[in-house]
């Protein structure tokens, strides 16, 4: 590749765009990444250059309407792109699609160019990568190791720096674990939110298309423009992609109690995952260990009884005629099938259902998930000698998340001490995948890892631009217990309340802890400008209902008045009548509630040991 040609991730190809880089200066690297990376089980099918060339020449100009203008892509073979043969990794199975998926067309008109379609394991049945009867792709990192399936062509194309992303599909981790192992990131929406017209199922209740791509920033954009719903999938959600760019300063994140994690006597995963955890909790978060049992439950009912049938389903009428077709390991799992009944698919359903009630309050308990995405890295080899086993290991914490309606997204957060890829997954009930994003782009940018196999430096996260979504919603200014992380967020969690920012007052206020208050709250009063000192508060967002709601809960001797923001802007937020502060401690000097107790909570500690 040319020392002029820019690194894959979209912000550096767009700034290439814009100072007079053509788009088929970038094909051309394309394919001369092809030639050099000299792996043949990543494509299945590859367009021809001649071809793509065309495409960008139509194109034009650079349109910076288009958010994908000029980016390659690559799409797993089991999703279709028109005039593109369909082969879902088994060649008897193939067809030629006249009409695009419905995300790809979405993709395509956003300005992206499609490179080829990529190998999978077959019919998007395994988490390894090797259950294909084409050329298997090369793990990035490490060819001796398993490239991660079912993506595994299109997590490794966006690995190499071939192409800026990659589509996959998810139903048990296979747009997660490939991510995982390749140094890249996997974003796999809420069920529903991308279309699934045009895509051959696997577990149609379950699938996702997922995304790969070199960074959160740019997977973002790709769901962006790919999230729009469809009427002629029965499975398709409206689902918006908001909420990407702002989190709370303090999120709960629950994580596996450490008698609960499995790595299988891999120290050397267990040990990067210790460290992810200490990021975030650098980043200000709090972390929470939870029994993990029951999630482990649900991610063995993946494997049994109903959704092995709806694998079958899927494909029942060429299977029983053309089980010669399949490879060896995905016949035996779709010939297993044929032996389940109705009332195995109803007892899995009734199985699930229960653990879902359970693990509702446990879900509702925090605001994420943080768990490792693979519990260990498996060679080539130890695949041929245990198929089955290994590959049921890989998705110890990624089987259940489709099954309990979660949205996620696997991100790199460094390497192991032996400089293999290391990496987490962040999960968050359906429709929170832009908090799940959000806190994915921090970790990412803390990590300083380069992206994938390329040795390209991660670049400065983009500013995010304001949600549309939020213009006709009022703030609202909290400065204690409702702050993120406090007693009492749950309260505006609960009313779908968004976090704004941090801001602080201006000089007009003075804050007090008032007496005998449970939680312990604080009491924040107007006074004369220069009287009084800027508090750190927060800024949230609430629908005029919510709003409502919220106010009318208020206790007295707190109200709602308008609170001026030091830069110049005001909202509503809680002022403290004057009888409050009876018996209260001004504790304006401290900055905010949150400093207070941070440093009230250490003069009860010293007391304690003292």
């Amino acid at each position: 590749m040319s020392l002029k040609t820019p690194a894959f991730d979209i912000a550096s190809l767009h700034t290439f765009y814009r100072g007079g880089g053509s788009v088929a200066d970038i094909v051309e690297a394309v394919f001369a990444r092809i030639a050099e990376v000299n792996d043949p089980g990543i494509f299945i099918y590859l367009a021809e250059k001649a071809a793509v060339l065309a495409e960008a020449e139509k194109l034009g100009a650079f349109d910076p309407e288009k958010p994908l203008w000029g980016i390659p892509f690559a799409v797993k073979d089991n999703i279709d792109v028109a005039g593109m043969p369909t082969t879902a990794a088994c060649p008897d199975y193939a067809y030629r699609p006249e009409k695009d998926a419905t995300v790809v067309r979405l993709l395509r008109g956003a300005g992206a160019l499609v490179i080829g379609k990529t190998n999978l394991d077959q019919f998007a049945t395994g988490l390894v990568g090797v259950r294909s009867p084409y050329p298997i792709a090369k793990n990035a990192i490490d060819p001796k190791l398993v490239p991660g399936g079912s993506s595994s062509g299109s997590a490794v194309a966006t690995a190499q720096g071939i192409v800026s992303f990659a589509l996959g599909t998810d139903t048990a981790g296979s747009g997660r674990i490939p991510a995982g192992l390749n140094n890249i990131v996997g974003l796999k929406p809420s069920v529903g939110a991308l279309s699934a017209t045009g895509v051959i199922p696997a577990c149609r209740t379950l699938d996702c298309v997922s995304i790969f791509a070199l960074t959160v920033d740019d997977a973002w954009a790709v769901f962006s423009a790919a999230s729009e719903y469809d009427e002629v999938d029965a499975y398709s959600k409206s689902i918006p992609a908001t909420g990407f760019g702002s989190a709370p300063p303090v999120l709960t994140i629950g994580v596996p109690a450490r008698a609960d994690r499995q790595f299988f006597g891999d120290t050397l995963m267990e040990a990067a995952y210790d460290d992810a955890l200490s990021a975030l909790a650098r980043l200000g978060h709090k972390l929470v260990e939870m029994p993990f049992g029951d999630f482990y439950k649900v991610a063995n009912l993946l494997y049994e009884g109903a959704w092995v049938a709806e694998r079958y389903a899927a494909v029942k009428d060429f299977f029983d005629t053309k089980e010669e077709s399949f490879h060896s390991v995905t016949r035996k799992i779709y010939g297993g099938a044929k032996a389940l009944s109705a009332a195995d698919a109803f007892n899995g359903f009734y199985a699930l259902q229960a653990l879902k009630r359970k693990l509702a309050p446990l879900i509702a308990s925090v605001d994420l998930f943080c768990v490792p995405t693979a519990p260990s890295h498996y060679t080539v080899a130890d695949l041929e000698a245990e198929p089955i086993r290994e590959n049921s290991r890989l998705g110890t914490y990624t089987n259940f998340v489709n099954l309990l309606d979660m949205c996620g997204i696997a991100v790199p957060t460094g390497s192991r001490a032996d400089g293999l890829p290391a990496s987490v997954t962040l999960l968050a009930p359906s429709g929170r995948d832009g908090l799940t994003a959000t806190i994915a782009r921090d970790l990412h940018q803390a990590s300083g890892v380069t992206l994938g196999a390329t040795g390209w430096p991660l670049p400065a996260s983009a500013e995010t631009a304001p949600r549309p979504d939020d213009r006709n919603l009022i703030d609202i200014v909290v400065v204690g217990a409702h702050l993120s992380g406090m007693p009492l967020n749950h309260q505006l969690v609960e009313l779908d309340g968004k976090f704004s920012r941090v801001a602080q007052t201006s000089a007009a206020y003075k804050l007090y802890a008032l007496a005998g208050t449970v939680p312990p709250k604080p009491g924040m009063v107007r006074v004369e400008e220069g009287e009084g000192g800027e508090i750190e508060v927060e800024v949230w967002k609430l629908t005029p209902a919510a709003f409502g709601l919220f106010v009318a809960a208020i206790p007295a001797p707190l109200g709602i008045g308008t609170v001026m923001l030091s830069d110049g802007t005001s909202a509503k937020g809680f002022l403290a009548e004057p009888l409050a502060l009876e018996g209260a401690l001004d504790i304006t000097s401290y900055g905010g509630w949150r400093a207070y107790l941070k440093e009230l909570s250490s003069l009860q500690r010293v007391g304690k040991t003292g």
